[in-house]
């Protein structure tokens, strides 16, 4: 059979994939990264440390929300050592086997980003240890009598952890990171810069009126305000003239459920859940959980902390609380009970920095945990 240049499958057709993969969003240098600026100011600073001297950089602990960036920012560390980067999670690595496989196959300033560090569990931590402290692993071969511990020596890595739970993480393995630092949640105008960058790469025009919404909208969070500018790019691409506006930007907005607060379905439902069956709180999160169908950790670690950030929830020792700015956000009346009460409802234990509730909370009590 007569072969020639015109069949489906050809050399000169292996090019589409260059043309219709999507650039990543996430930015490949520390000049290109938006906020987090004390982070990322001491971070060059122990990066070109590092570099002057010929070593790996010291072993690096994010923590915070999600979505702020931690991920993205290993890979620029990887970037800016010029170093291959690694990357797991914490649940992926079941035994302590696995994460030597991992270790004895990184090169000399490789980067190991290891995601939800506070995952592993106890046999593969302590593997971490004396890869962290010393460089090397020891591990036992043969059994009983015969059996005898072997030194295996490994090259100069920088390991990067990431978690939304830091207090989760065992002292020992938290003591062996030599840089830590916070992720905090992002500014509108911080969102916006990010917003513009993200539709620059996207290539599609977007107005600032748009640019300010969508900012609004992301609760604080750049990986929601990617997202958003997505799905509004396609309404704009279907429904639209292709350049992104802020009728456009409203109408996909509205059509997803989001307010201009940036509550999605699941954040009002935790609030009307709250004032509708629990009389406005205080009720225990594992009642939250069962009665909105989420788990817990997904309540405590996505939606809770930024409807306290906004001034929705308190969190208390007796349970969940909302506040008067939640019912005049849902358009509810706030109970004469309530009124006025929030000034004088919570107190602040010196030592736990956490909020307590006085005696007039303790109706709705039962529903704790």
């Amino acid at each position: 059979m007569d072969v020639n240049d015109d069949r489906i499958i050809a050399p000169s057709r292996i090019d589409i994939d260059e043309e219709y993969v999507e650039l990543s969003l996430r930015p490949k240098k520390l000049s290109e990264y938006i906020g987090q600026k004390n982070v990322t100011d001491n971070l060059k600073v122990f990066i070109d440390a590092a570099q002057l001297r010929g070593e790996p950089l010291d072993h690096v602990l994010f923590y915070g929300p999600p979505g702020l960036g931690k991920t993205t920012l290993a890979g620029i560390i990887a970037n800016e050592m010029d170093a291959d980067l690694r990357i797991t999670s914490g649940p992926a690595i079941e035994k302590a086997g696995d994460l030597v496989a991992i270790l004895t196959n990184l090169n000399h300033k490789d980067v190991l980003f290891i995601d939800e560090i506070h995952r592993l569990n106890r046999a593969v931590e302590e593997v971490l240890y004396s890869a962290m402290e010393d460089f090397a692993i020891d591990f036992i071969i043969g059994k009983g009598p015969s059996a005898r511990s072997i030194r295996m020596d490994l090259e100069r890595f920088t390991l990067v952890g990431a978690t939304t739970r830091a207090g989760n993480l065992s002292a020992p393995l938290r003591d062996r990171f030599g840089v830590v630092s916070k992720f905090e949640m992002y500014k509108p105008e911080e969102l916006q810069k990010i917003i513009r960058r993200s539709a620059g790469t996207l290539n599609v025009p977007i107005d600032e009126e748009s640019l300010v919404e969508l900012a609004l909208r992301s609760r604080g969070t750049p990986r929601v305000a990617n997202r958003l500018l997505k799905r509004v790019r396609d309404f704009c691409q279907v429904k639209g003239s292709g350049s992104i506006n802020i009728d456009i930007t409203q109408y996909t907005l509205d059509s997803l459920g989001i307010d201009e607060l940036g509550l999605e379905g699941i954040d009002r439902a935790i609030l009307e859940l709250i004032i509708q069956r629990f009389y406005g709180g205080p009720v225990g999160i594992d009642t939250i959980a069962a009665a909105t169908g989420e788990e817990r950790i997904t309540i405590e670690d996505v939606y809770e902390p930024y409807l306290i950030q906004v001034g929705l929830l308190h969190r208390t020792q007796k349970g969940r609380v909302v506040s008067e700015k939640a019912y005049m956000h849902l358009g509810l009346p706030v109970p004469e009970t309530r009124a006025g009460l929030q000034t004088s409802l919570f107190t602040v234990d010196e030592e736990s920095g956490e909020e307590l509730t006085e005696g007039s909370a303790e109706e709705g009590g039962k529903h704790n945990e």
